[in-house]
């Protein structure tokens, strides 16, 4: 550095000089002039190249500075003048590091992680996560299950719906071993049905079934309710409950839910996230979106296409069927009544009358009740299937037979009665929303907010008196009766003591 500084001094420096220092001291060409404008001002600049001269150090990302970066969600920005100006409150103002320094600092101290983090959240600090791949295993050894909502709208008695999917799927062969679709949010019930289809191997549900070793589940209500957690125990299939926030651990069917909207969803009329013209993104007018039954049928459709000709990567050019058929891992079958009777709700037991069975306030009969009145029964029902119970018998737990809601209402009659509720929740609405609409007057300085709204003497007495005749708590008299008068052990204050009334020798309260 001296022979360079001598040379520049005599003006006989050139580029040729500095390429090669640079090259000696593995640097770059604008590093060695930076070192040399430095090394003219500061003699110790000269003796150590690159050395800082500053008691500061190197400025690094402190726990003040995260709380800032979370603070304004990753906007550099806004960081550097929130230090600049705290720097400048400073008694001495200290000096704040330059935007460059910051944004140097963030991408040596913080991994892309952390930055990704503060601006997205856990959720987005999570894709930059190395996850280990779970060993396959063998058939029916672990399944994993998941509600899905499809992003796309079908035609659900003429409004248009969003369906959920509730599917299991075999972590060794990537096979949908069950699936069950509902129209609204998904229960139990949804649940209990899927599993029903994924246990069972007769047509249609076959060749994939019989009872897994152990199921993962994500700490869903549907999933740890009393009547599943039941099911799962009288069939000897251990639930694991995952943790909170970790899709990753079942990632065999969050990868389905992947797949299924990429290869199969995505291409459905009334897809939901299919990018729009137009300002607005909205679904076009004319597009006819698909049934209920005919978005029921495609995707049945499609889960046989994954299992039977579908490749995925995992299993190395098998289909989950020749997956599963090479596995020769013994499979646990449950008879299908045995199946049904473990996936129903327990309601304890009832005595068949000559009504029938009362369940739930109503009425339910069969025609095995013939001549069966006086028995003791058990009940169980499939969760929101109030027109149907199944009934058994208590003592040895024999099935009896079904039993259908007496005087049930027609179709046409629910229709009419829903149809009546939406119209009253839909005034209900009105009525609450005019209540309650306020306005306040625009302000263009800092004042307190002024409500809109003028009301005459005569409508403020006339709403007050309406008001106070339908609440009858201002219309009740307490000090009509007084209060009786404590014992006179007790260390009553004068106060309350002039409130009550002294028993008469009768025994009579004075009035």
């Amino acid at each position: 550095m001296r022979r360079l500084l001598d040379l520049r001094a005599g003006q006989k420096l050139t580029a040729g000089h500095v390429r090669v220092a640079a090259a000696a001291l593995a640097v770059s060409e604008r590093t060695v002039w930076r070192w040399l404008a430095a090394a003219e001002n500061d003699e110790d600049a000269a003796a150590e190249p690159g050395a800082r001269t500053r008691t500061g150090a190197r400025f690094t990302i402190t726990l003040e500075v995260r709380g800032l970066l979370a603070l304004w969600k990753g906007n550099v920005r806004a960081v550097h003048r929130e230090l600049v100006l705290r720097a400048a409150r400073q008694s001495p103002p200290a000096d704040a590091p330059s935007l460059t320094t910051l944004h140097r600092a963030i991408r040596r101290d913080l991994t892309p992680g952390e930055r990704a983090g503060l601006v997205g959240g856990e959720r987005a600090a999570r894709k930059h996560d190395v996850f280990l791949a779970q060993p396959r295993g063998w058939r029916n050894q672990v399944w994993e299950t998941d509600h899905m909502q499809a992003p796309v709208l079908v035609d659900v008695e003429g409004k248009a719906r969003r369906p959920w999917i509730t599917w299991f799927t075999d972590c060794a062969t990537n096979a949908i071993t069950g699936v069950a679709v509902t129209p609204v949010h998904p229960s139990r019930e949804s649940v209990l049905s899927a599993l029903r289809s994924a246990v069972l191997r007769d047509d249609p549900y076959g060749p994939f079934g019989g009872l897994p070793e152990k199921v993962r589940v994500d700490r869903g209500k549907d999933y740890l309710s009393r009547t599943v957690t039941a099911a799962f125990d009288l069939l000897d299939v251990a639930v694991e409950d995952l943790p909170a926030y970790t899709p990753h651990l079942k990632g065999t069917v969050e990868g389905l839910n992947r797949a299924v909207e990429s290869m199969f969803l995505a291409g459905l009329p009334g897809y939901a996230r299919q990018p729009r013209l137009g300002k607005r993104a909205s679904r076009p007018k004319d597009e006819v979106l698909l049934s209920f039954e005919d978005f029921t049928a495609r995707l049945l459709d499609w889960t046989l296409w994954w299992n039977t000709e579908h490749r995925p990567a995992p299993l190395r050019g098998r289909t989950p069927l020749e997956a599963w058929q090479d596995d020769p891992t013994p499979l646990r079958d449950v008879p299908a009544a045995d199946l049904w009777t473990f996936t129903l709700e327990d309601a304890g037991t009832r005595k068949l009358t000559t009504r029938g069975v009362r369940f739930r306030g109503r009425d339910y009969v069969g025609p095995w009740m013939t001549g069966q009145a006086g028995i003791q029964v058990r009940v169980r029902f499939m969760p929101h299937h109030d027109h149907r119970i199944e009934v058994y018998h208590a003592a040895t737990g024999r099935y009896l037979g079904p039993a259908d809601m007496a005087d049930r209402a027609t179709e046409e009659q629910v229709i009419a009665v829903r149809r009546a509720r939406a119209a009253r929740a839909r005034r209900l609405k009105k009525d609450l929303e005019a209540s309650q609409r306020e306005r306040y007057a625009a302000v263009n300085q800092p004042a307190a907010p002024q409500r809109l709204g003028a009301l005459t003497t005569a409508q403020a007495e006339t709403e007050l008196a309406r008001t106070t005749d339908t609440d009858l708590s201002d219309l009740a008299l307490r000090d009509l009766i007084p209060p009786a008068a404590p014992p006179a052990e007790w260390r009553t204050p004068a106060s309350l003591a002039a409130l009550t009334t002294r028993p008469a020798r009768t025994g009579a309260i004075r009035p």
